[in-house]
C-alpha cells in the first residue's frame, strides 16, 4: 500500500493536505462582507469561518487562532467591523509569526461595504497566487491527525460505519499517526470501559473526569444525546447508542483528553471533551449540530474528518476535508451524491470487515493526496463557532 503522498510544509512542522486561503469574520456585524469575498471568489479553497459574538469569548478566540495554524491554512485575512472585542489585526499578526500570508481590515476604516469587499477580493486573489510558491514535501501516516464524529445514526452505526472506522483508527496509530474521537455525552453507561483503556494513571485519570463531567452536565441540562431520529433509524435505547458511537475509538490505548483548539501532544488516539465546563454565566451547549463537532476535531489539528451516519448528512466542513460514512447501503443508494463511502456492503455479505477496512484505508490516501472528497465537490463548507465556556487548564499552544 502506499505509505506517502505530496503535503504542504509550514512553518511549525506539521503538513497539510490542503493549501486554503481563510477569510474570518470577528463579529456577525462584519460577516456579510466576509461571506460576499468568498462567494465572489468562488474558488475551492478560499474557506469562510467567524465568531458572531460581539463580546469576549475565550473559547471562541482560542477557536479561531487554532484554525489560523491550522496546517490546511497557508493564507489568512480577518475582517472586522470596527468595535468588536476580537481584533482582525491581533488575528492577521498570529497568522504572519506562523510564517502565513495575512491581511487585515475594519470595515468603518474602509468606507463601507463595497470598498471592504473590493479590497478583500484583491487580496485574496494576491493570496491564491502566493500560495502556489508554498513549499511541498512527502508526508506519511505519521504525519495525519484524522477525527471522527457521528450525526443522525441508526442501527447500522454501530454494526459497519462506526466499526469500520475503529478499524482504521487501530491502522492509524499503529502507523504512527493520531486518531480523535469525541461525543463522551455518547458514551452513557461506558466509563468503566473508557477508563480502563487509558493510556497511563494520568490518561485514565483524565477520562473519569471527563465521563463524570459529561454526564452531569446531561443531568444539569436534561438533554442527553439521542434523538428521535434514532429511534426511527432502530436504536431502541442510549447505552446501544453509546456502545455503537463509542466503537468509533477503535481498541488503541487512549493517550488522555484533549480540550477544544489543544495541540496534540504526541501521536495516538485521543479523546477530545467539547462539554462545557462548570462556569457561572452557563452559556454554551456540547455539540449543537454536527458542524460544530467538526470543528472541534479541525481546532485540533485534524486535517481529515469523517462523519458517521446512517440516515444521512450533506454537510461538509471549512479547512479540513470531510469523508462521509454510512453503514447503511440504502442510504448510500438514495444520497449517492453526497455519501462518500458505503460501509453497509459489510452486512450484505459483499466484502469482509478487513476488505471494507482496505477500501477506506485507499479512500483516505487519495483524499490526502488531493482527490476532493463529495462536500468538497458539491460546495459545501460548513462550520459553527458558538459561545461556550472550557478553562484553560489544558494544554495550549504559544
Amino acid at each position: 500500500m502506499q505509505e506517502n503522498w505530496i503535503g504542504y510544509c509550514r512553518q511549525d512542522g506539521r503538513m497539510g493536505i490542503r493549501n486554503r486561503v481563510l477569510v474570518i469574520y470577528t463579529v456577525e456585524c462584519a460577516s456579510f462582507v466576509a461571506k460576499e469575498i468568498c462567494r465572489i471568489m468562488d474558488h475551492p479553497d478560499v474557506e469562510l469561518v467567524g465568531f458572531s459574538g460581539c463580546t469576549d469569548n475565550e473559547y471562541a478566540v482560542r477557536m479561531l487562532i487554532a484554525l489560523i495554524r491550522h496546517p490546511n491554512v497557508g493564507a489568512v485575512l480577518a475582517v472586522g467591523l470596527g468595535c468588536e472585542y476580537t481584533q482582525p489585526e491581533w488575528l492577521a499578526e498570529i497568522a504572519v509569526k506562523e510564517g502565513k500570508e495575512a491581511s487585515w481590515m475594519f470595515i468603518q476604516q474602509e468606507g463601507g461595504t463595497r470598498p471592504s469587499i473590493e479590497k478583500g477580493v484583491s487580496w485574496v486573489k494576491e493570496a491564491l497566487e502566493a500560495l502556489k510558491k508554498t513549499p511541498r514535501g512527502s508526508m506519511g501516516w505519521k504525519d495525519l491527525v484524522v477525527g471522527a464524529e457521528c450525526g443522525g445514526s441508526d442501527y447500522t452505526s454501530g454494526l459497519a460505519g462506526n466499526v469500520v472506522v475503529g478499524r482504521f483508527f487501530d491502522r492509524l496509530v499503529a502507523r504512527g499517526g493520531t486518531a480523535i474521537f469525541e461525543e463522551i455525552v455518547e458514551a452513557v453507561g461506558l466509563g468503566d470501559m473508557l477508563v480502563a483503556r487509558g493510556a497511563t494513571e494520568e490518561a485514565a485519570r483524565e477520562l473519569r473526569e471527563t465521563y463524570d463531567k459529561a454526564m452531569a452536565y446531561c443531568k444539569e441540562v436534561h438533554q442527553y444525546s439521542i434523538s428521535p431520529g434514532n429511534f426511527a433509524g432502530g436504536l431502541t435505547t442510549i447505552e446501544e447508542k453509546s456502545m455503537g458511537a463509542v466503537i468509533k475509538s477503535g481498541s488503541s490505548p487512549i493517550q488522555g483528553v484533549l480540550k477544544v483548539s489543544e495541540r496534540i501532544p504526541h501521536p495516538g488516539l485521543w479523546l477530545l471533551d467539547s462539554t462545557p465546563d462548570p462556569h457561572w454565566m452557563q452559556f454554551g451547549i456540547t455539540n449543537p449540530n454536527d458542524n460544530e463537532g467538526l470543528m472541534d476535531l479541525i481546532s485540533c489539528g485534524a486535517q481529515l474528518v469523517f462523519l458517521v451516519t446512517g440516515r444521512g448528512n450533506v454537510v461538509g466542513s471549512a479547512i479540513s476535508p470531510v469523508v462521509k460514512i454510512t453503514g447503511n447501503s440504502r442510504t448510500y443508494a438514495r444520497m449517492q451524491e453526497d455519501m462518500d463511502f458505503d460501509a453497509g456492503r459489510v452486512l450484505h455479505g459483499e466484502c469482509s470487515m478487513d476488505e471494507l477496512t482496505d477500501a477506506l484505508d485507499e479512500l483516505v490516501l487519495r483524499t490526502v493526496s488531493g482527490e476532493m472528497s463529495k462536500a468538497e465537490k458539491l460546495g459545501h463548507k460548513e462550520y459553527f463557532v458558538p459561545y461556550k465556556y472550557q478553562n484553560e487548564t489544558c494544554r495550549l499552544e504559544g
